[in-house]
């Protein structure tokens, strides 16, 4: 399935699957599955009918709408729930947590110039740095040195703690497409280096359009990766590429901290983002990102006048 948080006619968010061009409303099933007592146990309280609502209720929950997904009838259909028509979110509109991966593919290392890490390198970006496709990202007036970087988005969809890497994939919910926006300033011109928040600004985490379900990917490490930056192609790489795969991210990180449904994974970027090129390349008002990864889909979004 390709699930979506799209925005209502009242601007309400809203819970749909994607059936050709279509959308399938789903609010008012998701709203009434049945959320496990771990949900509460951990303080989550998602809104009733939310894309968090849906991933609280695990595998059941997806399993029991994967049925309910049909392509609409011609005597169905509304205008108003054409694909082409709705305001898309991010699939997880404010996910609990986004937990970056920091030079995760050799040429992003070899082109850094350090070694490969023993470890994976974390980092978090902010929930509220969460935003949808289409959308526009304004530069914050301070920052100049304004970067892009595609990467694979992995959604939680249960509680993991200390997961065995053979047993990973049974927590992930699916998969999406999401730019680790960086304002590079913070991220190497000051000290000590402030990732996280070079990472956290508003909307600086693009995700979307929707999010694929675990079950049409049937492995994270063949997947074809491209940004575009106008049209031009800045960064092309494969996800077999990773120095830590998405099973062994999820060993190493539920080993130290518990994910929880909606927790997003930003897996890494290839080479090629704007601050590694030979002079680098900033983002600037009136520019037009397009990252695309195989098998999930295209996010799209527009960079706006400086904040």
């Amino acid at each position: 399935m390709r699930l979506i948080s799209y925005f209502g006619s009242r601007g309400e968010l809203r819970t749909g699957a994607v059936a050709g061009e279509h959308v399938v409303d789903l609010t008012s099933q998701v709203a009434a599955l049945p959320l496990p007592a771990s949900a509460s146990r951990r303080g989550l309280a998602p809104a009733p009918g939310s894309m968090l609502h849906l991933l609280c209720a695990g595998p059941e929950g997806l399993a029991t709408l994967r049925h309910r997904v049909t392509m609409p009838t011609a005597s169905s259909r509304d205008r108003n729930l054409l694909l082409g028509n709705v305001r898309l979110a991010a699939p997880v509109p404010r996910p609990g947590k986004i937990i970056g991966i920091g030079r995760n593919y050799a040429d992003h290392a070899k082109e850094t110039g350090t070694p490969p890490l023993e470890r994976p390198r974390i980092f978090l970006k902010a929930s509220s740095s969460a935003s949808g496709h289409r959308a526009t990202v304004r530069r914050p007036a301070a920052v100049s040195k304004f970067d892009l970087e595609a990467e694979l988005g992995v959604v939680i969809g249960e509680f993991a703690s200390n997961v065995p890497r053979d047993q990973a994939k049974r927590v992930i919910a699916g998969y999406t497409v999401l730019n680790d926006l960086s304002a590079r300033e913070f991220q190497f011109d000051v000290t000590p280096p402030q990732t996280s928040f070079a990472k956290s600004l508003d909307d600086f985490c693009p995700m979307g359009p929707w999010l694929v379900t675990a079950d049409e990917i049937p492995d994270p490490q063949a997947l074809e990766i491209f940004s575009f930056l106008n049209g031009e192609q800045m960064q092309h790489g494969n996800t077999a590429d990773m120095l830590f795969p998405v099973d062994r991210l999820i060993e190493y990180i539920s080993g130290h901290m518990t994910l929880e449904p909606g927790d997003v994974i930003a897996t890494g970027t290839p080479a090629g983002s704007g601050a590694f090129r030979k002079p680098p390349i900033w983002l600037k008002a009136g520019d037009r990102i397009r990252i695309e990864i195989s098998g999930i889909g295209t996010l799209e979004h527009d960079i706006g006048e400086p904040a």
